[in-house]
């Protein structure tokens, strides 16, 4: 079953083609501390293979930058420390059991409250 979704899935890590074409033409920058795998190629692009699920949440802040273009230094190559108004990282946990559901949504028993008066449900 791994070797099927490896084959045909994107999502449960890198595809044969991915790992292929990283083999080809990707030079290792560096390794975050949850396993994901950053390289940079011919012109300047970046891509990172993930150590799990793809799931662009679980690049930590400092990674971030760099493969958005917004510093030209990866983080292994400069003394990168997190801002003290940092908080620690977390992947989205969007469909999972700690997601936020608002009250009112349909996955939230719990009844909205009611409005304060400043908004009126349009009526056709």
């Amino acid at each position: 079953m791994l070797l099927f979704k490896q084959i045909f899935t994107w999502w449960n890590g890198s595809t044969w083609g991915t790992r292929f074409y990283t083999w080809l033409k990707g030079t290792r920058v560096g390794e975050d501390e949850f396993g994901n795998v950053y390289y940079e190629g011919d012109g300047g692009r970046r891509w990172v293979q993930y150590n799990g699920l793809a799931e662009a949440s679980s690049i930590p802040p400092g990674w971030h930058g760099w493969m958005h273009y917004r510093v030209d230094t990866p983080p292994t190559e400069e003394d990168y420390r997190k801002r003290d108004w940092e908080l620690e990282h977390r992947a989205n946990p969007t469909g999972t059991g700690a997601a936020y559901y608002p009250k009112g949504s349909m996955a939230n028993p719990q009844e909205r409250p009611e409005v304060t008066g400043d908004y009126e449900a349009w009526r056709p």
